[in-house]
């Protein structure tokens, strides 16, 4: 291990490992490992608050400086909840957690594991019906004060296993789609005889004649299935988008509104315009083709 390296890992442990990407990096590690490269400073991680900068400093043999405020600032420990009245079941917040601490699936509603929550407000900007509030749960204590060493440690194995899930479902994904791609390959087939050929033709008339008219007839039916089935989902969704607006309409009211939607990093913005981009899709087009796409999860 060089010695950069084992100057990152140091660094890393004394992070809090919310993973909130608030210091600019993707993660604590990454943040760590600039830290010993010298492409950033150690005065960017908001969760650590000011005792977390005088760790590093006293670390790293610098002097103890103030939180650099354009990374955010210093607050009691928040945690996710989701207005489960609001949830459409989208699994962009899923998507977004990084140590796994949402449970639930597509078009179904989702709960937070408290316990694993590391406030990172990762999930919130995503969320095209806002129905994720960050809500303060440690009092007056901040920083190092409203976390400790032990829950580090844990969100730091959390995070790891959500990132050994991603590679893992990556590589599957891979795989199916190589596997898919061998299937349909074109293959040459041996040329038949004359006479296989016109019998070849002559079944294959045959069947399709009598697919033909399977289809006419179970056609009709399956296409008014459909439509009832898309039908019932956009009435579900219309009234979330609805129950949504109103409560984002009571938020502006009283001078409140969508949280953690400045200065996030490329990656969160770039989940805040595929949320924005999927609420114009709910709210404004009329085919379920489109309103039905839910986003793979990585």
């Amino acid at each position: 291990m060089s010695e950069v390296n084992a100057l990152a890992q140091r660094i890393d442990a004394l992070l809090p490992q919310t993973q909130c990407t608030k210091c600019g990096y993707a993660g604590c590690r990454p943040y760590a490992d600039a830290i010993a490269g010298g492409q950033a400073s150690y005065n960017q991680c908001p969760p650590g608050g000011a005792e977390g900068v005088a760790r590093l400093a006293k670390l790293l043999g610098r002097p103890v400086i103030p939180l650099n405020p354009e990374n955010g600032v210093e607050r009691p420990r928040p945690r996710a909840v989701i207005d489960e009245s609001l949830c459409i079941g989208c699994t962009l917040c899923l998507q977004a957690c990084p140590v796994d601490a949402i449970v639930g699936a597509a078009k179904l509603m989702h709960t937070v594991i408290e316990d694993r929550c590391t406030g990172c407000d990762l999930c919130v900007p995503p969320c095209p019906v806002d129905c994720i509030e960050m809500v303060p749960v440690t009092g007056e204590r901040t920083g190092w004060d409203a976390w400790s060493a032990t829950q580090a440690d844990e969100a730091r194995v959390h995070f790891e296993g959500h990132q050994a899930r991603l590679a893992k479902d990556k590589a599957e994904r891979e795989a199916r789609l190589a596997a898919r791609a061998a299937r349909v390959a074109p293959t040459a087939p041996a040329a038949p005889a004359e006479a296989d050929t016109v019998a070849a033709s002559a079944t294959a008339a045959s069947q399709g004649e009598t697919a033909t008219a399977a289809a006419a007839t179970t056609a009709p039916a399956a296409e008014d299935a459909a439509a009832s089935a898309a039908a019932r989902k956009q009435a579900i969704i219309q009234a979330a988008l609805e129950r949504a607006r109103q409560k984002k309409a009571a938020l502006a009211e009283q001078g409140l509104g969508p949280k953690n939607t400045e200065n996030v990093s490329a990656e969160v913005q770039a989940q805040i315009d595929e949320a924005e981009a999927r609420r114009k899709r709910l709210s404004l087009t009329g085919t379920s083709g489109e309103q039905d796409k839910t986003p793979d999860k990585p």
